[in-house]
């Protein structure tokens, strides 16, 4: 990583973590910077979803750098990351059955002084966060009686409602039919470039990541394989990599981005 990278992003240098003796993360650089959508791919296992945890302070301790707008996360308060970065998990849990509305107003907590309530500015940015994200009409229903991608549709929204300058994706869509699918990753893009909002989506769908993400990170066994632009990652020879499975890639004459086709092991090549 260049030394030259903006120091408003987030930045990782060297950044190792283990769960006991066990490494998980070993030396990884990345950055993303404001305004821009990174993607983070690899293989079950890799080490994605730890990473979104370590930046998201929820791991601790970690070896290496790891800076949020400029400060050392290891050395920021948890409602100071919580100001400046919000998560959407891929299952998002649940201890009660609060309501939508409930659960989206909890974005807005670390922008509350003690143990004050919510204002009416803050309900208004909850619903607003809603209806972005197409789930106004569960406001008033218990998100344990929602399904699956309704409730991945409200951690969204609840997301947004926290106005943070990065987001971290942990396979946000993957309960999503391919309507809300789209519909949520064109909200993020709206976000990215409207509000340079810095995201980085852990994804499996190799084709969200080619129609939506400015630069891409493969990750395997804890370490980055490649990294860069998506038309400039998303070759044969770092794909087969990656995940070790044969995939056709090409150009999409429709969009003018990447498609990445998974070929069948038991398909004899022509």
């Amino acid at each position: 990583m260049s030394s030259a990278e903006p120091a408003g992003g987030i930045q990782v240098r060297n950044l190792r973590f283990s769960y006991g003796e066990r490494p998980v993360l070993a030396g990884v650089d990345l950055s993303v910077r404001p305004g821009e959508i990174v993607g983070l791919l690899g293989p079950n296992g890799s080490g994605k979803s730890t990473l979104v945890k370590v930046l998201s302070g929820v791991l601790r301790p970690y070896e290496g750098s790891a800076t949020l707008a400029g400060r050392e996360l290891k050395d920021m308060a948890t409602r100071d990351v919580a100001r400046t970065l919000a998560v959407v998990p891929q299952e998002p849990v649940f201890g009660f059955s609060f309501n939508a509305l409930e659960v989206v107003l909890m974005g807005r907590h670390p922008h509350l002084a003690g143990l004050a309530f919510e204002s009416e500015s803050d309900i208004a940015k909850a619903r607003t966060a809603l209806q972005r994200c197409g789930a106004l009409e569960f406001a008033h229903r218990p998100v344990l009686e929602l399904s699956a991608g309704e409730r991945q549709r409200v951690v969204a929204a609840r997301a947004l409602a926290q106005e943070p300058d990065f987001l971290l994706l942990d396979e946000p869509s993957s309960f999503m039919d391919i309507r809300h699918q789209v519909e949520l990753y064109d909200l993020i893009r709206d976000q990215s470039d409207n509000e340079a909002t810095g995201v980085m989506a852990v994804l499996h769908d190799l084709n969200i990541a080619a129609e939506y993400c400015d630069r891409i990170y493969l990750l395997k066994e804890g370490r980055i394989l490649a990294s860069g632009p998506t038309a400039e990652v998303f070759t044969y020879a770092n794909l087969k990599a990656t995940f070790d499975t044969d995939v056709y890639v090409d150009v999409n004459a429709l969009t003018g981005r990447m498609l990445v086709v998974p070929l069948s092991q038991r398909r004899k090549p022509r």
